[in-house]
């Protein structure tokens, strides 16, 4: 299994103890949702939002 992080485009490197842990907490959580069977690719993507648009 392999897992990469990019922020803002840049690839941020990881030791394998780093990817363990990513792929496994992402792995229980998703694993745990409704409707996830079998998968090939997750993609989980995190944007800030504005801070005009929470008030």
């Amino acid at each position: 299994m392999k897992v990469t992080l990019h922020v803002d485009g840049k690839r941020i490197p990881m030791n394998k103890f780093v990817q363990s842990v990513v792929r496994d907490v992402n792995l229980a959580i998703i694993s745990n949702l409704k409707g996830v069977e079998e998968w090939n690719v997750i993609e989980i993507r995190i944007e800030k939002s504005s801070e005009s648009s929470e008030k």
